[in-house]
């Protein structure tokens, strides 16, 4: 009986201890492409970050696309604008025809601080 058991146990320790390798390796090799193509794409990837920065400030909910495009610069119009998409951003267009950003995140602020203006002034 131990002389079938022990060739079992073997294979049954071999077969775990190669699956929790191979896992390994595939996390290791995942997480190196993952950074392979932080790397080969960092402009867009900082320029995310860049645009959630300006557009998570505590005091203004939205920022105008002149604002963002003045501090972003070496984007064309289009690429921006996908940019800010990427980042969770909505666009507005103000009565006056200018384009305004905002997170979709602040969504509910942007709501909540229109509501007091209104009720400020009546």
């Amino acid at each position: 009986m131990i002389e079938t058991l022990i060739p079992a146990i073997s294979a049954l320790a071999g077969t775990a201890l190669g699956g929790i390798m191979s896992y390994l390796f595939q996390k290791r090799q995942f997480a190196h492409e993952t950074e392979k193509l932080k790397l080969a794409n960092k402009t867009e990837f900082m320029a995310e970050e860049t645009v959630k920065h300006f557009l998570s400030h505590k005091s203004f909910t939205d920022r105008s696309f002149e604002v963002i495009k003045k501090h972003l610069g070496g984007f064309d119009d289009d690429e921006l604008r996908k940019i800010l998409v990427r980042a969770g951003a909505i666009r507005d267009f103000r009565e006056d025809g200018s384009e305004w950003w905002r997170l979709l995140s602040r969504m509910d602020e942007f709501i909540s601080n229109k509501i007091e203006k209104k009720a400020k002034s009546s």
